[in-house]
């Protein structure tokens, strides 16, 4: 590759231009690289937590609900559950991190108002009620955070061919371009050097 260069002054000058911003090039990305790796590794561990959190409070809303099912009967609960309204009151928002866009869910906890009359009910249905709308918070989170892990995980892949890049291709050519120009100019130097001194002679 280096040998198709012209070993003059000015391709010497590119060469190590090019070869400098390849460099700096390269410690960016790298530093890019491990801010990106660390930020999903932590959002990574807060998934699990959340993740066994979930797994906790579901335990709990269906052993809630199973009472329910027992004390009041599977046809009555699943008439309170229809007339319950559907709840899509978030919005999901972008923000950066190191140029990746990571979706954010915005919702507001709202106050329990209960859409069942409290004649025939217990409170097994409160606390699985209760328990079901802590999980669907608790689902936004997740949500969030997994997406974030997969846009992260596709930026640090990008990023990570970037660098492979300057650093196994694109740094060595120009380093190489470099020491062959340097060594043919040098060598015309000497060349130059002699001959003056047989012309002085």
């Amino acid at each position: 590759m280096a040998l198709l260069v012209a070993p003059t002054k000015s391709n010497l000058i590119k060469a190590k231009s090019s070869l400098e911003l390849s460099q700096k090039g390269f410690e960016l990305l790298d530093k890019k690289r491990n801010v990106l790796i660390r930020e999903m590794m932590l959002l990574v561990d807060k998934a699990r937590d959340i993740q066994n959190k979930i797994y906790d409070i579901l335990d709990e809303a269906y052993a809630a609900l199973q009472t329910v099912n027992i004390t009041m009967g599977i046809a009555q609960v699943e008439d309170i559950a229809r007339s319950i309204p559907k709840d899509e009151n978030f919005e999901i928002l972008l923000k950066s991190v190191m140029g990746v866009d990571i979706p954010t869910v915005k919702y507001d906890k709202a106050p329990i108002f209960p859409t069942y009359g409290f004649h025939n009910t217990n409170p097994a249905l409160d606390r699985a009620c209760e328990q079901f709308r802590e999980v669907k918070y608790l689902m936004y989170e997740v949500a969030e955070i997994e997406n974030s892990i997969f846009k992260l995980a596709k930026e640090i892949e990008k990023t990570q061919k970037r660098t492979n890049a300057l650093q196994h291709i694109q740094i060595p050519k120009y380093k190489e371009q470099v020491k062959y120009i340097q060594e043919v100019l040098e060598e015309k130097e000497r060349e130059d050097f002699f001959r003056l001194k047989k012309i002085k002679k």
